[in-house]
């Protein structure tokens, strides 16, 4: 028996704004000390899965790649890159094909969102052992968590009665209505579905054969033009854009009729919402979770996340139930009643064409980051770091001339035809128009200050002549 773990990194990064952003979704955000997707990944490892699959968007593949780096799956992993998003359910029916091609149809596949949080390892791993026997015998296995509130934001799974032990699935029931989610929550036959999904490649398939025909047959256009390439499959952009958007349950679990459900006996979160997030840090005896430069009086629970630049003091006074999140570039302040309706924000951000939306405060790139520190008309200061060995691409501006600063590591400048090393300490100067490139050629990472002047300072401002990563 083969066991393969698909971690499912995809999203529009609009559930824990302003944290996450459509650049960078929420399985890499960081909670409890890793990102979400690692922590997926090391699930996956306990169950002892020998190949490891992530799907994840195309633009992601680099942040994903930075993880695998720090992982040790890094050679038995797969990266399944879409070109946009369709939802889980064609995620899943791509990765069992892909499965079915790549490993043979009859390996397990244990399927992990990796925007949950399980601190409970071994647990999880126990009931995997379980799901994986239930799998071989031909069932799709689903864990069902035990409620713990009317909450109409998840599916419901329907059993005789809810046990230590696994059993069939009578039925799945579609995020409920408040009024029907409380009757639930009052009954002992209902669990809300995890997300969490084990079956053989072939079961996976067939379910889809039955229940969503149309979908398999376009997803099976998708993997034939789609070729592996060193760990990579980059899936075929004009037969993805066919693919029509569905969430797995829509697609095959709430039809299928050979469902398990194993209860989850071990902790859970889904990060969903800002509240959840909050889990990786016990609250203090008031109820909040700040950081550690903080002063709380007559404040109660209430959620403090700072994502920014240096240490922040954070006052909280006479306030409760609120969840603060402060980044360099935005701050979120929402009452706990509200917080589900942070993709409103996001929308109406989207409508104004903020670039609050799509990225973050410290924006990741293939080479490295960087991270606008401030800005006024006619300047920018950036922090900007390379990785060893990385150069940006050869490239010149329209509107702005640069100013650089090395403050760590060793790099190379070309100005021009020229090539500079520059050490820390050490400044180069980019004329408007120029021809220039920054190369890291250290073994430590790079870290450079650079002051933008002109008339224009976007991102958009910028015309590639050479790069390594195929964006020129």
């Amino acid at each position: 028996m083969r066991l393969l773990s698909v971690v499912l990194a995809g999203g529009s990064g609009s559930k824990l704004w302003p944290l996450s952003r459509q650049a960078f979704p929420t399985p890499f955000v960081t909670l409890g000390g890793s990102t979400l997707l690692q922590q997926a990944i090391e699930r996956g490892q306990a169950c002892g899965a020998s190949d490891h699959m992530i799907v994840t968007g195309k633009e992601h593949q680099f942040l994903a790649e930075d993880i695998l780096l720090q992982s040790s799956v890094r050679s038995s992993s797969t990266l399944l890159l879409e070109s946009g998003s369709r939802g889980t359910g064609p995620a899943i029916a791509l990765a069992a094909l892909q499965c079915g091609r790549q490993l043979g149809r009859e390996t397990v596949m244990l399927i992990l969102p990796a925007d949950q949080l399980v601190p409970d390892v071994k647990g999880f791993a126990a009931s995997a052992a379980e799901a994986v026997k239930l799998a071989v015998a031909g069932s799709l296995v689903l864990w069902g968590i035990n409620p713990t509130g009317p909450d109409t934001r998840y599916r419901y799974i329907e059993v005789d009665r809810r046990s230590n032990e696994s059993q069939p699935a009578r039925r799945l029931v579609e995020t409920p209505d408040a009024q029907t989610a409380q009757g639930f929550l009052a009954s002992d036959r209902y669990y809300w579905d995890s997300g969490m999904l084990c079956g053989t490649s072939e079961s996976i398939v067939s379910a889809f054969e039955r229940h969503a025909p149309d979908l398999l047959s376009a997803a099976r256009q998708v993997i034939e033009s789609s070729p592996t390439v060193v760990n990579k499959v980059l899936l075929d952009a004009e037969a993805f854009a066919r693919l029509q958007p569905m969430d797995i349950g829509s697609a095959v679990t709430t039809r299928a009729d050979n469902l398990q459900v194993i209860p989850a006996g071990f902790s859970w979160s889904d990060v969903g919402s800002w509240p959840p997030a909050a889990h990786p840090q016990p609250p203090d005896a008031d109820g909040n979770t700040l950081p550690p430069a903080s002063v709380a009086l007559d404040a109660r629970d209430t959620q403090v996340r700072v994502a920014s630049h240096g240490p922040k003091v954070v006052a909280l006074l006479g306030v409760n139930d609120l969840v603060i999140v402060d980044t360099p570039d935005a701050l979120l302040v929402a009452h706990k009643d509200s917080v589900q309706r942070v993709e409103e924000i996001v929308d109406a951000l989207v409508a104004r064409k903020h670039e609050a939306v799509h990225l973050p405060a410290v924006v990741h790139r293939p080479w490295g980051t960087y991270a606008s520190l401030k800005e006024e008309a006619g300047y920018k200061v950036k922090r900007i770091t390379v990785k060893p060995g990385q150069s940006l691409s050869l490239q010149y501006h329209h509107q702005r001339a640069e100013h650089w600063v090395v403050v760590r590591g060793t790099a190379m400048v070309q100005v021009g035809d020229a090539q500079y090393k520059t050490l820390p300490g050490e400044y180069r100067y980019i004329p408007l128009k120029e021809r220039h490139r920054l190369t890291n050629i250290g073994n430590d990472e790079l870290v450079l200050i650079e002051v933008q002047c002109g008339t224009y300072l976007g991102e958009d401002d910028i015309v590639r002549l050479a790069d390594t990563y195929g964006r020129a």
